[in-house]
């Protein structure tokens, strides 16, 4: 079965929309703003050269700062994949709604 953008949202234990994240580097605290379903080019298939794609989660964070506007000041975006481990090494899920 081919894997799904749900698939890397429930494997991955991806935050949702509004839920807030720590940094474990910087231990700052960031809210998901958007999720998007994208899809990440991979390796050309070996018997037929054709180009292959995997569903992948794009989520949109913000800097949580007080006194600060939700969406006013720094923001960032990563792409999250079944093949990777940058969720569970970069950050922790500290509160949801």
């Amino acid at each position: 079965m081919k894997p799904t953008h749900d698939d890397v949202m429930m494997e991955k234990r991806l935050p949702r929309v509004g839920q807030t994240v720590r940094s474990k580097r910087y231990g700052t605290l960031w809210r998901v703003m958007e999720k998007r379903e994208v899809w990440q080019n991979t390796e050309d298939d070996p018997e037929e050269g054709d180009p292959r794609m995997i569903p992948a989660i794009y989520l949109t964070y913000w800097k949580v700062q007080p006194g600060v506007l939700p969406g006013v000041g720094k923001m960032m975006g990563h792409m999250y994949t079944l093949h990777d481990t940058t969720f569970e090494t970069n950050w922790v899920i500290v509160e949801g709604d």
